[in-house]
């Protein structure tokens, strides 16, 4: 039974089409992600994500090795190079029939006389009843351009900030866009100018706000490229003691996948990622999961942070592991997660 099990996985993987992006027109068949490992049919085959769709190792590194790519210069904000992601991200969206939330894929905004843009898609929920409920699954995709130069190299690549928390996000919507088993809807954000000061997101927040959507819950990816060695979980979750966001992710994938990290307590790092623009609008359990507290890597804002840097075993272990919470999230009667003494 255990080898049949094997070779439908096999089979199912092998038959997925590899999605290829073009960016303004240009040719990118170096972009295109590889078929699945050995390895990653292994982790499937014990995984509860297999429903219709596999993120694998390859997928996210082949999204963050373009994304990090010294093509694109460190994907500052306003620059040519955030430019072509923002194709990359559209690209994928549309490959795999995610609608724009807007008349278009993007959410523009004025950064200082610059022109920016986040990039939204939506997945409407299948359930009359829920449907109007949203969650917003998001994360940054620009990053700073240019650092301190080193071995004659300038480009800020940002793979682990934040081409990998994207990577995570645009696999999670792909997913869904896939199995559509959701019954609340699901909004998935990829925000620009985090780098500037959460610019991105404190404009779309306030943009829902004032639409009034039915926010249940916001949960952001940041920095999930590396592993911890020494915690008893595999990633922290920001403004822990907050809500029950953790208890319920642990919960809902009967594992202790989330914990708290007195890093990111000391530095406060609930307020330095996008995250907590929707938590000042809404007041609800909006939070950022994340594999790094800056104890664990070496390169951060840094011309090192590069694509052959990561773990992308890890963050395939992770994004499958988070998949069913986020399931579970979208199909549960009631707003079960809730900030805590409110």
């Amino acid at each position: 039974m255990k080898n049949v099990i094997f070779f439908l996985v096999l089979i199912i993987v092998i038959g997925c089409k590899s999605p290829i992006a073009t960016v303004n027109s240009e040719d990118l068949n170096k972009s295109v992600i590889p078929k699945s490992s050995k390895r990653d049919i292994a982790i499937a085959s014990s995984s509860k994500t297999i429903n219709n769709y596999l993120v694998t190792s390859e997928k996210l590194e082949g999204i963050v090795t373009y994304l990090a790519s010294d093509d694109l210069k460190g994907r500052d904000t306003g620059s040519e190079g955030i430019e072509k992601a923002a194709v990359y991200i559209e690209a994928i969206f549309q490959e795999s029939n995610i609608k724009p939330y807007f008349k278009t894929y993007r959410d523009s905004f004025n950064l200082k006389g610059t022109h920016a843009y986040n990039i939204v898609g939506f997945i409407e929920g299948n359930d009359m009843a829920l449907k109007n409920e949203i969650i917003i699954i998001g994360a940054h995709y620009d990053h700073i351009g240019s650092a301190k130069k080193v071995n004659n190299d300038s480009i800020a690549n940002g793979a682990n900030d934040n081409a990998a928390g994207t990577s995570g996000v645009l696999e999670i919507a792909k997913y869904f866009a896939t199995t559509k088993n959701n019954k609340r809807s699901i909004m998935i954000a990829l925000f620009s100018a985090e780098e500037k000061g959460l610019v991105g997101s404190e404009h779309l927040a306030k943009k829902l706000k004032a639409e009034n959507i039915d926010l249940y819950t916001m949960l952001n990816f940041e920095m999930i490229g590396v592993p911890f060695k020494d915690r008893p979980y595999d990633a922290f979750i920001t403004g822990y003691e907050l809500s029950n966001m953790s208890a319920k992710i642990n919960e809902y994938t009967h594992s202790n996948l989330t914990g708290f990290s007195e890093v990111s307590k000391k530095y406060d790092l609930f307020k330095q990622s996008d995250n907590y623009a929707f938590y000042q609008a809404f007041k609800l359990p909006c939070q950022t999961i994340s594999s790094c507290d800056l104890s664990n890597y070496d390169y951060y804002h840094h011309v090192d942070d590069e694509a052959d840097k990561l773990d992308y075993s890890h963050m395939a272990s992770l994004i499958n592991k988070v998949i069913p919470a986020i399931e579970t999230m979208c199909n549960t009667p009631t707003k079960e997660i809730q900030m805590k003494n409110e």
